[in-house]
């Protein structure tokens, strides 16, 4: 009886994991691709998947063969998403990294006249600034709104950008494409002394089921904290917030 059990519980164990590769693929493969991606040979995957599609939990292709998610799987993902919170799990993950890190950790949220504030996370110690939570960024001269600006759809923000190009006479002008670009293949952005003297900002996103950024977690010091150690805290925040991305079902965008 006991072999048994452990059998059992060991086919569950390997049918989660051909259905977790089958997750993880852009989109319907052959059986020779779920196979050894899940460690498994032809037969044995097969197999799995043969259980897997009379569950309703992956589907085939009649005409190629391949083998993609099926409609019992995307049901049970829906249903995990919805009970996901996203705002809980990034305050939970960006609350522990100004606890570790000692750095001051604004968050925002894109909102119909621009980025909003929407949770600090204080460092030690901590940094005082005129923004408050509901506080509204600049999108073409903040890190948090250059964020936005590279990784939401484009008309999300035209109106915000259309506005603050008018509102900016006299400043100088802002190369829109180019910090698009710029921002997309870094990942993040960062600004010194932009919207306040003194001030440097790094932002990086979170990014949604649909590859956006639904929110961003911007790390900011003052002449308090010593810039050499920069780069170390923002390659900690990324992975932070890639952490929180994958918490909550999202995705980030290939470049």
């Amino acid at each position: 009886m006991a072999n048994e059990r452990r059998h059992g519980i060991q086919s569950v164990g390997i049918g989660l994991r051909v259905l977790d590769v089958l997750a993880a693929q852009e989109g319907a493969q052959p059986l020779g691709v779920i196979a050894a991606a899940s460690d498994l040979s032809s037969s044995q995957a097969h197999r799995y998947l043969a259980s897997l599609v009379a569950a309703g939990m992956a589907r085939q292709d009649e005409a190629s063969g391949r083998y993609d998610l099926g409609p019992a799987a995307l049901r049970l993902g829906l249903g995990a998403l919805t009970r996901i919170d996203a705002f809980h799990e990034a305050n939970l993950a960006i609350t522990e990294f100004a606890n570790q890190t000692g750095r001051t950790v604004q968050m925002a949220s894109l909102g119909p006249v621009g980025p909003i504030v929407v949770r600090w996370a204080m460092g030690s110690p901590p940094v005082a600034t005129s923004l408050m939570v509901g506080s509204s960024l600049p999108l073409l001269r903040s890190a948090t709104g250059h964020v936005f600006l590279a990784f939401r759809p484009d008309n999300h923000t035209r109106h915000l950008i259309e506005r603050e190009t008018d509102e900016s006479r006299g400043l100088e002008p802002v190369d829109v494409e180019a910090l698009r670009t710029r921002v997309r293949a870094d990942g993040y952005s960062s600004v010194s002394g932009s919207v306040i003297p003194g001030l440097r900002a790094t932002a990086v996103p979170i990014f949604d089921l649909q590859e956006e950024a639904v929110m961003t977690a911007t790390v900011l010091a003052t002449a308090a904290f010593k810039p050499e150690l920069d780069d170390a805290v923002r390659e900690q925040l990324i992975a932070v917030c890639d952490r929180v991305t994958t918490a909550i079902g999202g995705r980030r965008p290939a470049v």
